[in-house]
């Protein structure tokens, strides 16, 4: 089955847009974590297993989207990576694209871009789903002026160790979310949870995408 993935370089955004009629379609950037910077897609976390990349690429898709995600490089700097992604945003935006059609979805690390996104974007506009990126003592709380900005779902599950509810952080405190949500789950996977494509946030993250009502 071919799925409508596109990488996520700039140069293919006029094909990306065109090819699946432009603003009728949500766009869906896919952020993964941060093991898959160092390893293969097929290799196994020592712990979690394989990060099951493709499949949950897969399950994000909609009829009625164009998932965008690349492979992250080792090291990748998470704000220099977040404003990369914004000028993607902002091109797709340029052919027509609304920003609430955009939605920015990561896990672990990727959850953390994904913040980074929502802080310098400052777009009240785009969509986020992080996922398993909220902990106690996150380095994101020692700058006072973080801020999040748009329309955020945030879940996280019970048995990660240090997990801590988005809404009890400081960066949190310090925005004024007109749409908000958090989920906790309880897989009893610890961080596990998001190396697999489990229709426990796979389901309620395609939701908060496709939703006309936030």
């Amino acid at each position: 089955m071919f799925l409508r993935l596109i990488i996520l370089y700039l140069s293919f955004l006029p094909f990306a847009i065109n090819a699946q009629n432009g603003a009728q379609k949500r766009y869906v950037f896919f952020l993964h974590n941060k093991f898959l910077e160092g390893h293969a897609l097929n290799e196994s976390h020592p712990k979690y297993g394989p990060a099951a990349y493709t499949t949950i690429l897969q399950k994000l898709q909609s009829t009625n989207s164009v998932i965008l995600s690349e492979k992250r490089k080792p090291g990748t700097d998470p704000k220099m990576y977040a404003k990369k992604v914004i000028l993607t945003i902002d091109s797709l935006h340029s052919y027509g694209v609304p920003y609430n059609h955009i939605s920015i979805v990561g896990t672990s690390q990727g959850g953390y871009i994904a913040q980074y996104i929502s802080y310098y974007a400052r777009n009240p506009d785009l969509k986020f789903v992080f996922i398993g990126s909220s902990f106690k003592n996150d380095s994101m709380n020692e700058d006072r002026k973080f801020r999040l900005y748009g329309k955020i779902l945030s879940i996280n599950e019970k048995t990660d160790v240090d997990a801590e509810l988005l809404s009890r952080q400081l960066r949190f405190k310090n925005s004024d979310l007109k749409s908000f949500k958090e989920m906790t789950l309880n897989t009893g996977l610890k961080h596990g949870f998001l190396f697999r494509a489990l229709e426990e946030w796979i389901i309620p993250a395609k939701a908060w995408i496709n939703s006309n009502n936030l």
